[in-house]
């Protein structure tokens, strides 16, 4: 096990590597120029000079990604170019107010999602199979905006129950309290549709393939109860459904810029998309990081589960 979980560990190092360099690349190689964005037009080109040597953009892309790239590994996000502060400073509350939006979200996808895929995935070919796998197949097809406006059509234009956007009265998290969680309930249903869809439907898959297993067979044979059945037939699948799991709850951890962004929920993707449309280059690339690296190591996290599902895993 020891050996099984230090193999993972190193592997971890050169991808968060690549996604560093992946994350500098890709952002510089956008159009625009962030220093342009910040100057006024009447800039003489000497103060534009100046701005961009304060910034270290006068410099080889190289040499930009090294001194950037230690200064991350300090602890150092850099500065926003727009607001002055530090990255971490604008991440931090942003990846808090994301977080309680995910939880919420993740609670809905998995309980939802695991309960129609075993429902289906124990009754192939009858009613409830053919409702969730039509659900699902919805679910994945329907872009995250569109239903987000459509639940604010309804329920906050037409109907008047819930509010559109914000997180109301609050202007952070830790003054979030019980009469401010109607604020959470559109954006959280809208960022779970997906995650629950492709829960149910790797669950219905994995479970109905799993019962076609020799082992359940014999299981049968032996005059083994239904509920025993269906305890060995989930066991055996849940490495698969964990795997699959494991990253859709990293992806609602991560933000969606089009949820935050149809809500003003003021998260990391709200984050991302105004740090996008402002050029601001180290807030956009400090915010990239984070959440790559985060999606990364919620893998690896998953990594080190799966043996608990199927000790078989350690040995291959």
């Amino acid at each position: 096990m020891l050996l099984y979980v230090l193999r993972r560990a190193l592997a971890v190092v050169p991808i968060l590597f690549g996604v560093s360099v992946i994350c500098f690349s890709l952002v510089h190689l956008g159009p625009g120029d962030a220093i342009n964005a910040i100057t006024p037009d009447n800039a003489t080109p000497e103060v534009i000079a100046a701005i961009r040597k304060a910034y270290g953009f006068d410099r080889p892309l190289p040499i930009q990604y090294f001194d950037w790239l230690g200064l991350v590994l300090s602890g150092n996000l850099g500065t926003s170019i727009l607001t002055g502060r530090s990255v971490a400073a604008e991440i931090v509350p942003a990846a808090l107010h994301t977080s309680v939006l995910a939880v919420c979200a993740i609670c809905v996808s998995l309980f939802a999602g695991l309960a129609m895929g075993m429902l289906a995935g124990f009754a192939r070919q009858r009613w409830a199979d053919r409702l969730v796998s039509s659900f699902a197949v919805l679910g994945v097809s329907v872009p995250h905006y569109w239903m987000g406006i459509v639940l604010v059509a309804v329920f906050s234009v037409k109907l008047g129950l819930l509010p559109a956007m914000g997180m109301g009265p609050a202007t952070a998290i830790s003054e979030f309290g019980l009469n401010d969680l109607k604020f959470i309930i559109l954006p959280a249903l809208t960022l779970s549709l997906i995650p629950t869809a492709i829960i149910a439907r790797t669950t219905r898959a994995t479970i109905a393939e799993t019962r076609k297993n020799d082992f359940v067979q014999t299981l049968r044979s032996v005059g083994l109860g239904r509920r025993r059945i269906i305890w060995h037939v989930t066991k055996n699948a849940a490495p698969a459904i964990l795997t699959v799991s494991g990253l859709q709850i990293a992806q609602l951890l991560g933000g969606s810029i089009l949820v935050e962004t149809v809500f003003a929920w003021p998260g990391t993707g709200y984050l991302l998309n105004t740090a996008i449309t402002t050029r601001d280059l180290p807030l956009l690339q400090g915010t990239i990081l984070v959440l790559a690296t985060f999606f990364v190591l919620m893998n690896f996290i998953v990594d080190m589960l799966q043996p608990l599902c199927d000790p078989r895993i350690v040995r291959q």
